[in-house]
């Protein structure tokens, strides 16, 4: 699963990114500072088990710090998008085609209203950042009707000659997009189409492609710059979009992890505050800087915000669990004595028979059952995953 952060030029999206990876990008105050895309490993935070159970653990494919599980994802910085980006304006057939890749959205909006629509500099509070989020949405729509429309009349005649299914259609269009039949199944049926799909008007694709897209690459609002003071009732208006909008400043983040990586405070990504050691270097300089981020952002606020994003982007929008899989149930470790050492991010609704396919093929494909590591019950290959469960898969493979 990959996130995809987007945005015109100029909202913050690549402080944003590095504050997310602590990955070296471009940044400056004008447009298309990003001209390609970006890609970095981020991680989601979520209590880990270990506490629970009263272990150690020993991770391998996350990390683990003072009980939080720190699981890496796939994050990419697309160029920014300016209105017209769907007929190919700015760079918008370069972000299109990268946008792809991504299975959900995280859209850095200039929350202060301080960047016009093409991402350049105005006074704050002079734009509204609604109209970023209306243009974007619209933007995505007319970029997919594009890609459904192209000779809709001509090619729907044939699927209704040859009896074949419309969604089949809809769906083999974007399947470029990671669209599936399902997904395209659901939208005809939420737009209220019937009849002939040549006889459905591009009002009705524009309905369709919207509601598509809505499904297969969810997004929330990242309203940016919230330390500055036109950012406050800015973030109202968009909560009032419908879309999931959390406050955050980017840059703030940066500065945290920064100086975290520094040693010369303590702090992890997500963290309500920081600690100064005794013992650290902090300039005077450097600890009135602190002082603001704590003042203007994290004492209002509760956090930079960009760990909220990339926390919700997996666990709401695209409805993500963790699951610890372990080969020993009783002491809850691998063959080598690792304990808990894997955390594995997968869709809500995943069975126990999928994971084990995950992990590897050849111990799916000869799975037996399955046991519950809390409390030692045998578990069907059917049986429906739930957040943080521990459990062990008995596979002929691994017995051979």
């Amino acid at each position: 699963m990959q996130v995809g952060i987007v945005g015109k030029p100029n909202a913050g999206k690549s402080t944003f990114f590095s504050a997310a990876t602590l990955t070296l990008v471009p940044i400056a105050n004008y447009p298309f500072t990003t001209v390609k895309p970006n890609h970095g490993i981020s991680y989601l935070r979520t209590k880990c088990v270990h506490t629970e159970l009263g272990v150690e653990d020993n991770p391998r494919n996350s990390k683990c710090i003072d009980g939080e599980r720190f699981i890496p994802i796939d994050i990419i910085d697309l160029p920014g998008l300016v209105p017209g980006a769907s007929e190919g304006r700015g760079l918008g057939n370069q972000f299109l085609d990268e946008l792809r890749r991504a299975d959900a959205l995280i859209h850095v909006v200039d929350g202060s209203g301080s960047t016009d629509s093409e991402g350049k500099l105005t006074e704050a509070g002079a734009h509204n950042p609604v109209d970023d989020v209306v243009f974007l949405e619209m933007e995505l729509k007319m970029w997919m009707l594009r890609i459904v429309g192209k000779d809709w009349e001509k090619t729907a005649k044939k699927t209704e000659m040859a009896g074949e299914d419309p969604a089949s259609l809809v769906s083999e269009r974007l399947s470029g997009l990671g669209i599936t039949k399902g997904q395209a199944e659901n939208g005809i049926k939420k737009a209220g189409l019937k009849g002939k799909p040549s006889g459905w008007t591009s009002e009705d694709l524009l309905k369709l492609v919207d509601i598509i897209r809505r499904e297969a690459k969810p997004l929330l609002l990242a309203a940016n710059k919230i330390d500055l003071p036109t950012s406050v009732g800015n973030v109202s208006r968009l909560k009032q979009t419908g879309e999931l909008t959390i406050p955050v400043s980017a840059e703030a983040e940066l500065a945290l992890r920064r100086a975290a990586e520094k040693r010369l405070i303590e702090y992890k990504p997500g963290d309500a505050d920081f600690r100064v050691p005794s013992v650290s270097a902090v300039s005077a300089e450097q600890k009135a800087a602190l002082e603001m981020i704590r003042e203007k952002v994290l004492k209002p606020v509760g956090s930079t915000g960009v760990q909220a994003c990339i926390n919700s982007a997996f666990l709401t929008l695209l409805n993500m669990i963790v699951v610890y899989p372990v080969e020993n149930p009783e002491k809850f470790s691998d063959h080598a004595g690792n304990v808990l050492p894997d955390a594995y991010l997968v869709p809500n609704g995943t069975t126990l028979k999928e994971l084990a396919l995950r992990i590897h093929t050849e111990i799916g494909e000869q799975m037996l059952y399955g046991i519950n590591a809390r409390n030692g019950m045998r578990l069907s290959d059917n049986y429906v995953l739930k957040a943080q469960d521990v459990v062990s898969i008995v596979s002929a493979a691994k017995r051979a």
